[in-house]
């Protein structure tokens, strides 16, 4: 089996499609003199030269060495007494964003990647590390813009024809249309208290504004964090919901003076800060939640950050707005 047939038994964007296996190797019990040999007699077979990878007898991963550092020690050095034992790795399977993220994280030229028993099977580069970057940034704001098969057509945008494009761009537009028509007829169920207050519709897009920004802002961070580091995500949430508490309170109290200001009866304000401040605590809970549940089920967190979800949280929002005001109407 060729390098290539290895490399594509492993999903599309994970670490071992992307990994190169020609890479310069050591035994623990070799000295810098060999290693310099070998470098001279194989610098033109070898992929990439930024570390050299130490391995034993059975191919397991058992520390790198810097091509520095393989020229300033002592040719009667032994490799052992250099390396770095504290590696950076991955396995096949891991997201090549992952990688990229890890790379960044550690300033690492490139990741290793090894299989379950620490055998090396080969390395990531910063070459291909800079590629993954930029396709998956190209990506995410693709997938933020509601364009689907952004996976496919990341690169070809500028060359794909009008006819193209709006095939990529109409689906989730249609979506967002019936997703407004929905939150239209929400509207119509609660048209009693609008006719009574009608006020309280001016207030809908600012409701709607806020619990999705301060949602967004939840969503963004999550997403960041899980694809960034290893967190306890019970303590993130919890510490999450207090942070969310606190900018929700704020701005519900800043609404009610505001609306105070502009002569509106006191219990009109009440209701409005009361409503946002829940609209704004389920936006956020949800922010959180549907990422989680895709991380649960192996998807891509970040594929929560689409449209859909916009939708999903102004529905929402314009649900608990009419409800709450339609509740505490009838005691005022």
């Amino acid at each position: 089996m060729n390098n290539q047939d290895k490399k594509n038994k492993y999903p599309p964007e994970s670490a071992g499609r992307r990994m190169i296996s020609n890479i310069p190797t050591a035994l623990p019990e070799e000295r810098i003199l060999d290693v310099r040999k070998r470098l001279f007699e194989k610098a033109q077979e070898f992929e990439t030269l930024n570390y050299i990878y130490i391995v034993d007898r059975e191919g397991k991963l058992a520390g790198v060495l810097s091509l520095k550092d393989v020229f300033q020690k002592p040719e009667e050095t032994k490799i052992e007494d250099l390396i770095a034992r504290s590696i950076i790795k991955v396995c096949p399977h891991t997201d090549q964003e992952k990688v990229a993220i890890l790379a960044l994280k550690h300033n690492l030229k490139s990741i290793p990647i090894v299989d379950r028993e620490n055998r090396l099977l080969g390395v990531v580069t910063s070459d291909v590390i800079l590629e993954i970057l930029h396709s998956e940034h190209v990506e995410d704001i693709l997938r933020f813009a509601g364009v689907s098969k952004y996976n496919t057509f990341a690169d070809k945008f500028l060359q794909a024809s009008p006819v193209v494009l709006t095939k990529l761009r109409l689906p989730w537009l249609v979506l967002g249309l019936f997703g407004g028509v929905l939150a239209a007829k929400i509207v119509t169920i609660f048209e009693t208290p609008l006719r009574d207050h009608f006020i309280l519709a001016a207030f809908i897009p600012l409701i709607l504004y806020m619990s999705h920004a301060v949602g967004v802002q939840s969503q963004i961070l999550f997403i960041r964090n899980l694809a960034l580091a290893e967190f306890s995500q019970k303590n993130y949430f919890f510490k999450e919901i207090k942070t969310s508490v606190l900018i929700a309170f704020f701005l519900a109290v800043l609404l009610f003076f505001v609306s105070l200001l502009f002569s509106i009866q006191l219990y009109i304000g009440f209701v409005l800060s009361l409503s946002l401040f829940l609209a704004i605590m389920t936006a956020i809970v949800s922010a959180i939640s549907i990422p989680w549940i895709l991380q649960k089920l192996k998807k891509d967190p970040a594929l929560s950050s689409g449209p859909f979800c916009a939708i999903a949280s102004d529905i929402t929002s314009l649900v608990i707005y009419f409800l709450i005001t339609s509740l505490l109407l009838n005691f005022f």
